[in-house]
């Protein structure tokens, strides 16, 4: 038992170490906390950030969450073309927006008009919408349509920086 707690310790350690103190990780995805953080490790990898918005009782989160963006969230493919991020839309939990103002994950979801879960946004370093996927739509071809949304978001990015 004392080993185990050890071992939650050091990856606690790690975390603070490596700056992960600005998001917290429920089951999934890391939750972001301040997306200036985000922003700034896009910038300086020259990709999009792509943001799941989800509630935690949605059977349809769960699916693309688990079945699509933890695969690519652990997939070394993706470290230089994507940051994978989640968010609970519905919850008042705090949140720093791209430009430093405090606001809540509801709040943000409703600035970015999200009326329904699961909903997937790309946004560049400045915060700006790149492209989105509403929904879970057919489960065949969900996986193509993710990778065509972060080509093109990537593409959109690599493009800006020239």
């Amino acid at each position: 038992m004392q080993s185990a707690l050890k071992q939650v310790s050091n990856v606690f350690l790690l975390a603070a170490a490596f700056g992960l103190g600005s998001m917290s990780y429920a089951a999934g995805l890391p939750v972001v906390k301040d997306l200036r953080v985000e922003a700034r490790d896009a910038k300086s990898k020259g990709v999009p950030i792509l943001v799941l918005f989800m509630d935690e009782d949605c059977g349809y989160c769960k699916t693309v969450s688990e079945d699509f963006l933890q695969p690519m969230q652990r997939d070394p493919e993706f470290d230089n073309k994507v940051i994978l991020r989640q968010i609970e839309s519905s919850s008042e939990g705090k949140l720093i927006d791209f430009d430093g103002t405090p606001t809540t994950y509801r709040k943000f979801s409703g600035k970015h008009n999200v009326s329904g879960v699961p909903n997937v946004m790309l946004f560049d370093s400045n915060g700006q919408m790149l492209t989105f996927l509403e929904g879970l739509t057919t489960v065949d071809f969900y996986y193509a349509f993710l990778l065509d949304a972060i080509d093109e978001s990537l593409a959109k990015v690599k493009a800006a920086s020239h």
